[in-house]
């Protein structure tokens, strides 16, 4: 079936989520002429930041202006983008029923979940307020731009070293926070290889100056200097409601219980794919557009392969 064959409600693919995932596999979906739309609640995990990088050609590029060029690329093939808030999805026949926050009605032949992630930061004064400015949590995303400033790092409880090991390549001036996490034997060896002091302790807050971080305050009365904050031990919480309703099979991992995909982002839930920080914590944009793709790609070919069966079979009827 082309693209524009269906009524208004009704669609080839809906794509659950307008970040770089979902744009990825709307763009994809358009360019293959399925009938496509893209509802996007407008919140992006990365909107915070004033840049995002690592993005090949697009690097330093603000998150919405990166958003709106993806926007107009989608509609320059006839993919409609909308508002709103998918709350739910259910199997219908061969495809599926959808409804919107705003009770409209919708069907899909094929479902994208790309609704990405929230940070839940810990309950420490002072740092949602820094959040995505001096208070980071990727170095692959930030390093480059703080790197040889005074770095500290919050430790998460299950994996108390990785990060402050890792943020060691853009500042040999590290401390680690841990914050009632323990370290092992082999994890202090690495981290005083590295370099990197550990300050034991309750976080309370953090200290700014002229809206700046210079410090974390520590519950016993410290204030321990550092003018970047890695916040690795950020809770992350998939917005992955519609995956789990639908049934998805989740995997686990020291950060949290994502949904399982393949290597296309299929899940276990037949004509549903999901692409992005919703299986899965470390999506950059690049990588998130990367699986957006994938499932695009994958979807098309699927529904390809039913459209000629069905062909087919009318034939030899």
């Amino acid at each position: 079936m082309n693209a524009h064959t269906d009524g208004n409600s009704g669609y080839e693919v809906v794509v659950v989520g307008g970040g770089a995932a979902g744009l990825s596999a709307g763009l994809v979906l358009g360019r293959s002429r399925r009938r496509t739309l893209v509802v996007d609640g407008g919140a992006p995990r990365n909107a915070p930041s004033a840049h995002m990088q690592g993005y090949l050609s697009r690097d330093g590029m603000s998150p919405a202006e990166f958003l709106a060029a993806g926007r107009r690329e989608l509609l320059a093939y006839g993919v409609e983008v909308r508002h709103g808030e998918v709350t739910a999805a259910v199997p219908d026949g061969d495809g599926f029923a959808l409804t919107l926050a705003d009770g409209t009605g919708l069907t899909a032949r094929r479902l994208v979940v790309a609704t990405g992630l929230v940070d839940e930061l810990p309950e420490i004064e002072g740092l949602a307020a820094r959040w995505g400015r001096d208070v980071l949590h990727c170095p692959y995303c930030h390093g480059w731009e703080v790197r040889d400033r005074s770095f500290g790092v919050l430790a998460h409880p299950a994996m108390p070293a990785h990060q402050a090991l890792t943020v060691s390549q853009w500042s040999s001036d590290v401390t680690l926070f841990l914050n009632g996490a323990e370290l092992g034997g082999q994890d202090a060896r690495l981290l005083a290889a590295a370099g990197v002091r550990t300050v034991e302790g309750s976080v309370e807050g953090v200290a700014v100056e002229d809206d700046r971080l210079t410090g974390v305050r520590l519950a016993d009365g410290r204030t321990v200097g550092c003018e970047v904050l890695f916040a690795a031990g950020t809770r992350l919480l998939p917005r992955d409601g519609v995956l789990r309703r639908l049934g998805a099979e989740p995997y686990e991992t020291p950060f949290g219980s994502f949904v399982k995909v393949d290597e296309t982002g299929r899940t276990s839930v037949p004509g549903v794919w999901a692409a992005g920080n919703v299986t899965g914590p470390a999506e950059q944009v690049v990588n998130a557009a990367a699986l957006g793709y994938r499932a695009g790609v994958a979807i098309n070919a699927e529904l390809l392969a039913d459209d000629l069966a069905a062909k087919a079979a009318g034939l030899a009827g």
